[in-house]
């Protein structure tokens, strides 16, 4: 079970999905090589891919490269599809932050064969959660600094009014793909610096306003 903290009571996190926005941060696109697109992209992630907080995220034994991407995430409140932009707020239960973590040659490898690569985003731990979750009341997702470190020093540093795609457009658009179910979780991608993890590693990552995430390599 994994549980973050909101408005000082244990909430669980059971989504029926995870989705997660591509190349939303024009720098990081362009650190990978790629074009931003017109609209939002996204993927999923399976919801067994969650952990919490000051646990650990398993390397995998086949997996040779590692990397680490600090998202700010939205956790739904109730059913909708088809929501207006100026609804959204009305769907948005807490934000929080998360590890969208990444096997990038297992990535490279399924992408250059055309093939799907929900392996490299889906193996058990590489979601993991930060401590707490916030309300629309608590926080206000725009113009904050959003960082990690690995062993202390700075990695990813970027600030969420650097998203092409604001929050109310990406709930949006994803519901008028597939309705949208309450603890539904979605990942709004991750600034420039991605990069490797090894073994031993710690992770610190947050967004300005929240409790920050610890996490090790194992």
């Amino acid at each position: 079970m994994v549980t973050v903290k909101l408005s000082g009571k244990d909430y669980e996190l059971r989504p029926t999905k995870i989705m997660c926005l591509l190349r939303n941060y024009a720098a990081h696109a362009e650190e990978l090589g790629h074009k931003t697109t017109a609209e939002p992209k996204f993927f999923l992630k399976p919801p067994s891919s969650l952990q919490r907080n000051n646990k650990f995220i398993r390397f995998p034994p086949e997996v040779y490269e590692l990397h680490h991407e600090v998202e700010l995430a939205v956790i739904i409140s109730k059913s909708g599809s088809h929501i207006p932009e100026n609804r959204v707020q009305e769907h948005i239960k807490a934000y929080t932050v998360i590890l969208d973590i990444t096997a990038r040659d297992v990535q490279r490898r399924a992408k250059e064969a055309g093939l799907p690569w929900s392996q490299a985003k889906g193996y058990d731990t590489f979601a993991p959660v930060g401590p707490a979750a916030y309300t629309p009341d608590e926080f206000d997702w725009r113009g904050k600094k959003i960082w990690l470190k690995v062993n202390g020093e700075m990695r990813q540093e970027g600030n969420t009014d650097l998203m092409l795609f604001s929050v109310e457009r990406i709930v949006s658009h994803i519901s008028s793909i597939m309705s949208l179910r309450e603890h539904d979780i979605i990942l709004t991608g991750t600034p420039a610096g991605v990069g490797p993890l090894y073994g031993d590693d710690r992770i610190e990552a947050g967004i300005e306003g929240m409790e920050p995430l610890t996490v090790d390599v194992i």
